[in-house]
């Protein structure tokens, strides 16, 4: 259903709603709402173009909010209607956040819910969608990240709705767990640290102040909540993106001021840190960074675990001083009020054992589907070993291995989904 259309800057835009069961499996049950934009540009509005969607990196993130023709949407737009999906729990689609759950009961009523949240659920929800607004015909994919994650899974579950599929750094292992992939990307990570303090060596130091003084003080951020060590030290995620080092050091270049008693951390670094470690826009990502992995088994906070088998990433001042990257852990559900409520529903959802397969192996083996995946060789967040490993057990997937771009080449501008763009041209050829 149309709910609303508006027209800016040469765009048209298009807003569509429609209702989903929470469980597909139980049509008959509750329903949900879910979202998606569509943008045309204003010239070709009344123009028959093919349908691509965007499917959004996260877990638990919106999708983008373009305000003109620009970048790797604008570069979309040339020759489609883009469709923007806001994926269930995000955005306009039914949030689910520390409000919203707190109506359904207790944790164990939130985590029957949230069970229903991952790539499968998504998929199905694209399904009715693309019946919706695309006559059911198949459509093109564009996926980021996790939206990489929801291909795979559109792949296996649906593979008749896509004409052709792009990913962008997001292309999962398939069988793997979360105690799997997460050593590499805890490697990963360190080699990011060791390239950020070689390019700004005094700024190592400068952290492990940060952390003595957050270990010996009470220091509130501009939420209320203490700012422990260990939160600070999760503000390194940045690092694994194209601005993430000059971010990064802009921000600590202004972490302390003389105040009435000595040195201490400025507004300034507060709110900075605030904005990076906050979960309050976006509380899916921290419920399900390690869910989106589970494939019959549990998690268990398998973050945590290998955390614990790595020193170099310690505190106590007996290693130099890391940041640890898209990693969360208990103490997150301790510490970040969007979080604290989540609490007993999050170590529900990381016992849950019993969790239905995301990919089928033998449909991808045979997949049709034309596919087109950047992956990048530097990338912090998902393991190119994996991601390879995948390129090769897909068939009809070809792969563009790059040392050019960080986990979000797609933002930089068009360069990325031009290559991208050229190589499924070629094979048309």
């Amino acid at each position: 259903m149309i709910v609303g259309t508006f027209r800016q800057h040469g765009l048209a835009y298009t807003d569509h709603v429609i209702e989903v069961p929470l469980d597909h499996d139980r049509p008959d049950g509750p329903r949900i709402e879910v979202f998606a934009r569509e943008i045309v540009t204003a010239a070709k509005a009344g123009a028959d173009l093919p349908r691509l969607l965007f499917l959004q990196g996260g877990p638990g993130g919106k999708a983008v909010r373009p305000a003109s023709k620009s970048g790797f949407v604008g570069r979309a737009l040339d020759d489609h209607r883009v469709v923007l999906l806001d994926q269930r729990g995000t955005g306009r689609s039914t949030p689910a956040n520390r409000q919203s759950l707190a109506r359904l009961g207790g944790p164990a009523e939130q985590a029957a819910y949230l069970a229903h949240f991952r790539a499968d659920s998504i998929v199905r929800d694209a399904e009715l969608l693309r019946h919706e607004i695309n006559g059911g015909r198949p459509w093109t994919t564009l996926g980021q990240s996790y939206g990489g994650f929801i291909t795979m899974t559109y792949l296996s579950l649906a593979p008749e709705g896509l004409e052709r599929s792009f990913v962008t750094g997001g292309l999962p292992t398939l069988t793997g767990t979360a105690d799997d992939v997460y050593p590499l990307t805890y490697d990963r990570t360190l080699e990011k640290n060791e390239a950020y303090f070689a390019r700004h060596p005094g700024d190592r130091d400068l952290c492990a102040r940060i952390v003595e003084h957050l270990r010996a003080r009470d220091v509130r951020l501009p939420t209320g909540e203490r700012l422990s060590p260990r939160r600070f030290q999760g503000a390194g995620l940045g690092l694994g993106t194209r601005s993430g080092f000059d971010t990064m050091h802009f921000l600590l270049e202004e972490a302390f001021v003389t105040g009435p008693d000595g040195p201490e951390l400025s507004d300034t670094f507060l709110a900075g840190v605030s904005g990076a470690v906050s979960l309050a826009a976006r509380p899916l990502y921290a419920l399900f960074q390690e869910l989106i992995y589970c494939q019959g088994g549990a998690s268990r906070w398998a973050a945590e675990r290998v955390h614990q088998r790595r020193p170099e990433f310690g505190l106590d001042g007996d290693v130099p001083f890391s940041f640890t990257g898209e990693t969360y852990f208990p103490f997150h559900f301790d510490e970040d009020p969007a979080l604290v409520p989540l609490r007993e529903t999050a170590h529900l959802l990381a016992d849950k054992d019993d969790w239905p397969r995301l990919y089928d192996l033998e449909r991808l083996a045979r997949n049709e589907v034309p596919t087109y995946a950047a992956v990048y060789y530097d990338d912090m967040f998902v393991p190119r070993e994996y991601s390879l490993a995948t390129a090769d057990a897909v068939r009809g997937l070809r792969p563009w291995i790059t040392n050019e771009y960080e986990h979000d080449g797609l933002k930089e501008g068009t360069a990325v989904l031009d290559h991208l763009f050229a190589m499924a041209e070629e094979d048309r050829c």
